[in-house]
């Protein structure tokens, strides 16, 4: 008999594409996960997943099966508020962000989501949303996608590099390049938010730089301000570049980042189309958007 563990591990791979996705997203082990999707290939005949050492996809029948395991899910769901009292349904979906996302990216998204949705935020670093996503505790989180998560489960919406943001007086402002060692002088703003501290902490180690900081904070915008009023400079997504700032590459760093859409287990299968509807209008507008939120690169 089919059950419902069956069902979720199923759209958790299809989802994910990766049967070590879908259980950290499950909070399970992946041979559970496994297990079950072999217990479900049994069950219904025929195999569901074509796996090999990269991804995981659908069979014909494991596309035919998918949204029959929707309607099965959006089924449990309802049984499970059966003969429950009516509570206000709010909020309908629950969105996660990692802190580094600019606020006028997320507050495009927001204003979009905003129309079809009633959403309550919550913040989180990658790992805490992904766990949360996992749990159900949130249906969808903005955050940093991997090289290899792709798929319906994962859109991306903004790709950008990490630069060097600095005043805009400042003597490299109108510079496309700079050395590390070219600010090793400098006052720093330590962004102890920034995905990449390590790397970059790193990264100016090796090359012989080890700068006195103005400020440490976890406060994105507190630390893009004091950039703005000439306190320092600092490392961070082109997106958060605020006016007022200029920025410029940093030779031999090189690293960059992939901001999207992460849907968990829990997104309910009835709102896809409208979410695939925000989506097209949001993806047309953030890349625009990111480009006028800091000064891009010459």
């Amino acid at each position: 008999m089919i059950k419902r563990a069956h069902i979720r591990h199923f759209l958790a791979v299809a989802d994910s594409g990766s049967f070590k996705q879908a259980s950290a997203r499950l909070h399970v082990t992946q041979p559970t996960v496994s297990t079950s999707i072999a217990e479900l290939e049994r069950l219904v005949g025929s195999p569901l997943f074509v796996r090999d050492r990269r991804h995981v996809r659908l069979t014909e029948p494991g596309g035919a099966f998918l949204p029959i395991a929707r309607d099965l899910e959006a089924g449990f769901r309802r049984a499970d508020q059966f003969g429950r009292p009516m509570q206000e349904q709010w909020p309908d979906l629950k969105l996660g962000v990692i802190p580094s996302v600019s606020g006028p990216l997320l507050e495009r998204l927001a204003r979009e989501l905003a129309g079809n949705f009633g959403i309550e935020l919550v913040e989180g670093d990658d790992r805490d949303l992904r766990g949360q996503l996992g749990s159900g505790k949130i249906q969808l989180a903005l955050t940093l996608l991997g090289e290899d998560e792709q798929g319906p489960c994962a859109r991306t919406l903004l790709e950008e590099p990490y630069v060097l943001v600095m005043p805009e007086t400042h003597r490299f402002a109108g510079a496309s390049l700079v050395a590390p060692q070219d600010i090793a002088g400098d006052i720093m703003i330590a962004r102890r938010s920034c995905e990449v501290l390590q790397q970059t902490s790193r990264f100016f180690t090796d090359a012989g730089v080890r700068p006195r900081f103005a400020l440490r904070s976890e406060n994105e915008d507190r630390c893009m301000r004091m950039v703005a009023a000439g306190l320092g400079v600092t490392v961070a997504p082109l997106s958060l570049a605020p006016a007022g700032t200029a920025t410029a590459e940093i030779a031999g760093y090189g690293l960059s980042r992939r901001l999207g859409l992460v849907r968990g287990a829990e997104f309910p299968a009835e709102a896809e189309e409208r979410l695939a509807a925000t989506l097209e209008i949001v993806s047309a507008s953030l890349p625009s958007l990111a480009r006028q939120s800091g000064a891009a690169p010459s």
